[in-house]
């Protein structure tokens, strides 16, 4: 079976650019618009709405595009498991984290599953952790290393890998700003503190939350993505951030700050796998969920 038109439409609807849609499938721009215009006969209506500078998808390719999606699932899902039963199995599984979770974790992770299962290919995606669990629940990708958040969706399966204290970072020289007593919780010494903090995710919840217990505003110096981000604009003296043990662990900026002893502490970051339950009927996302040993 050729399923290929259903990847090509998929693709396209994730990018809505038909280059780009074309380099990411293997193909030439003309061949990927000729499986669209197929799939769009053989249905009797049209999926995008397109013109020379967009595209665009109608509410037919909506509705497809869910079809799209279980149809290859499905597919996939009994092909491994044809294959299991001959102790062979092929296909890709795509896994996304953070840079510092890519050589903190997937070593480890993968180095043994690797060995046993030389015909599955490995597809990583690296960017924004606060973005992980919302493109695994979308189906973007099979798998995400990211901070298990305070209720874990239902669709979801979470493994744990680390855990791992959330600390405030500040730049090695003396700062006015810098909380003088940071082991003694005082709003005074934090009202005018310029933080540099996550855009979003766990962390920005907990250090929210820290911030209102204590009746203080955050003075907000700069939000950014990523936490690798965060120790570098601390290391150049823009403010105090907040960033989880392992990311501090693992940065080459490390030694260009130090750790404040703030009480109260923040919560500890729970790192690990997680896949959508319904993902784990499929032998080829089953075989590497089963080589995680979760950490208690």
């Amino acid at each position: 079976m050729d399923m290929r038109p259903l990847k090509h439409f998929l693709v396209l609807a994730d990018t809505l650019h038909f280059g780009r849609a074309s380099e990411a499938c293997h193909v030439s721009p003309s061949t990927l618009s000729r499986s669209i215009r197929q799939l769009e006969e053989s249905l009797g209506v049209p999926l995008f709405e397109r013109d020379n500078r967009h595209v665009a998808m109608t509410r037919q390719g909506h509705h497809f595009q869910d079809y799209a999606r279980d149809a290859l699932e499905e597919w996939e899902r009994l092909r491994h498991s044809l294959m299991s039963e001959a102790l062979t199995l092929t296909g890709e599984i795509s896994v996304y984290c953070s840079v510092t979770a890519s050589y903190s974790f997937l070593y480890d992770l993968l180095s043994e599953f690797r060995t046993r299962y030389p015909g599955i290919e490995l597809k990583l995606h690296t960017g924004d952790p606060a973005q992980a669990m919302s493109r695994v629940l979308a189906g973007d990708e099979d798998m995400a290393i990211t901070s298990r958040p305070r209720r874990l969706p239902e669709a979801l399966a979470f493994k744990s890998l680390t855990r791992s204290p959330l600390v405030f970072i500040a730049p090695p020289e003396e700062r006015p700003w810098i909380p003088a007593t940071p082991e003694s919780p005082s709003a005074d010494q934090w009202r005018d503190v310029p933080m540099i903090l996550s855009e979003s995710g766990l962390s920005r919840e907990m250090i929210d939350t820290w911030f209102r217990a204590l009746g203080v505003k955050p003075k907000i110096y700069a939000q950014v993505t990523g936490h690798e981000a965060i120790v570098s604009m601390v290391s150049l003296g823009f403010g105090v951030g907040v960033v989880p043990g392992i990311v501090l662990e693992a940065s080459p900026l490390a030694e260009r700050v130090r750790v404040l002893p703030v009480k109260p502490e923040l919560p500890h970051y729970d790192v690990g796998l997680c896949v959508l339950n319904r993902r784990l009927k499929s032998p080829l996302i089953d075989a590497l969920w089963a080589e995680v040993e979760e950490r208690d």
